[in-house]
């Protein structure tokens, strides 16, 4: 977490509503950013930091030459099939050779996601070039997953837009970032790769919060069968698949459950892929009210999803219900 000039430790915890907690008091990260009065988690996008970006010092300059605000949610991520390489083209203001992100099969490599605002990405858009540099995408290729175990499926990316930020081939393969620094690289001979070998869609316009994930995970009456499900189930792509999600299931005793994070034991619902998540989601958060909020969760194997989490307080008059919600209706 960066702002101001300062930065802070963010570290996982599945009984946090966010998932994740601010050092030094642990306060939970959705919390921190509210009283900042910034969105939360949910409502940020995740980009693939593989070069300089996830660099404090690098953050502190986008604040002071492109006018970036707001706390900046850069999490870990280890990499897989993926890797920062050097590019063919040097930078015009600096000289320097800047990196690109390529194929690399059997490559594990450490780099960052950044959850960027709305604003914040348009900020990155205009440092990489967006359209003449570097491409905004959505990346296939490999797997990112972050340290709280959660796979982010489809990462946004900047990668290379033209043959001078391709890939540089000396001896006809890539130089990884991690095996030449930045004074040898600028020294390199070779040649541009005809092509980063990398599975992407390309993103026209500006990407929504709501694009990623395309999953859900239901426990309640959204279930398939339960009063509500005719609310989500036009928005459903093939069928529901039961599933289990960390935490804490309470009866309500108002004729719906009341779900809180927590490290276990499982809550029994299922999970359903939504054919276009930013016209379903705000439908859903409209029937689910200010009671509930809307977070992304990691399932035991890793796959991020939506689900509705319980805001209010859990009285005593809300019991532990240990195996599942079972609708009961006249």
């Amino acid at each position: 977490m960066h702002l101001d000039g300062a930065g802070w430790p963010v570290t996982p915890d599945p009984g946090a509503v966010s998932g994740w907690r601010v050092a030094p008091d642990g306060r939970d990260l959705d919390d921190w950013l509210a009283a900042h009065g910034e969105p939360p988690l949910a409502g940020r996008m995740p980009v693939l930091a593989y070069g300089s970006n996830a660099n404090p010092a690098k953050v502190t300059w986008l604040r002071e030459e492109l006018g970036l605000t707001g706390p900046a949610v850069v999490l870990r991520a280890r990499c897989e099939g993926i890797a920062a390489v050097w590019a063919a083209g040097l930078r015009k203001t600096d000289g320097q050779r800047p990196a690109t992100l390529a194929a690399a099969p059997g490559v594990e490599e450490e780099h960052a996601v950044w959850f960027a605002t709305a604003e914040q990405l348009r900020v990155l858009d205009r440092c990489e070039g967006r359209g003449l540099r570097y491409r905004l995408v959505r990346l296939r290729t490999g797997r990112v997953t972050l340290f709280n175990g959660g796979v982010v499926d489809s990462v946004l990316a900047y990668t290379g837009a033209g043959r001078r930020r391709m890939p540089l081939l000396v001896n006809g393969r890539p130089v990884r970032c991690a095996d030449v620094d930045q004074r040898r690289a600028h020294r390199l001979g070779g040649r541009p790769a005809d092509t980063d070998g990398l599975d992407v869609t390309p993103v026209h316009g500006d990407p929504s919060p709501d694009d990623w994930p395309d999953r859900l995970f239901v426990y309640g009456t959204l279930q398939p069968g339960m009063s509500a499900w005719h609310l989500v189930e036009p928005f459903v792509l093939g069928d529901p698949v039961p599933a289990r999600l960390p935490g804490v299931l309470h009866d309500t005793g108002r004729g719906y459950p009341a779900l809180r994070p927590a490290g276990g034991p499982d809550v029994p619902g299922h999970l359903l892929r939504l054919a276009n998540p930013e016209d379903a989601l705000p439908v859903l958060d409209g029937y689910e009210g200010d009671e509930y909020t809307r977070v992304r969760v990691a399932l035991p194997d890793g796959r991020v999803c939506w689900t509705y989490l319980w805001t209010s307080e859990v009285g005593d008059d809300m019991p532990v219900l240990g195996d599942g919600w079972v609708e009961n209706r006249p």
